[in-house]
């Protein structure tokens, strides 16, 4: 069965070469090395007098730019902290009261305790909120520069409200 199901494959393979031939023609050839292949590349670009892609330092920084590296900033913190959190309940000796005890002993001053509220519940308003945006994008929804800046504002606004309304629970 396997054997036909080759023969068969190839022989459609074979066929189908010559209808697509413009999609491998330019395919680089399997003798060469990666760094063959980069010398021919940046040999190409100097030749042609291509430019190098400039430094992050000469962009115009944009509030788009911020939410996007900020959004995956806040994605990157999150999982890591709820990923260190897990591996420390299952690691810690004690079980969850008692740390939750220790925490309570500590007397912290309440302008510290709404501080630490809110500053857990900013990247996880932020991120939702900015997930949400994303949705919409994925929708295909607020793609104009306008609705672009708009969003972004409101993602910025809700997220600093919800983190207020949280931290003063």
């Amino acid at each position: 069965m396997a054997l036909l199901l080759r023969t068969v494959a190839r022989q459609g393979l074979c066929l189908s070469r010559s209808q697509f031939g413009v999609l491998y023609r330019h395919a680089v050839p399997m003798g060469t090395t990666a760094n063959e292949e980069m010398s021919k590349f940046w040999a190409k670009n100097t030749r042609l007098n291509r430019p190098v892609s400039p430094h992050i330092s000469i962009y115009k920084w944009s509030i788009p730019m911020m939410m996007s590296i900020s959004h995956r900033g806040t994605g990157v913190a999150l999982s890591s902290g709820i990923s260190a959190f897990a591996l420390a309940a299952l690691v810690l000796p004690e079980s969850y009261p008692y740390y939750l005890d220790l925490i309570h002993s500590m007397t912290f001053g309440p302008q510290f305790l709404a501080f630490s509220k809110f500053a857990l519940a900013f990247p996880v308003a932020y991120h939702t909120f900015n997930g949400i945006r994303h949705l919409a994008w994925d929708l295909g929804k607020g793609f104009k520069i306008p609705e672009v800046y708009r969003s972004g504002y409101i993602v910025v606004a809700l997220t600093v409200l919800t983190s207020i309304g949280l931290a003063t629970m």
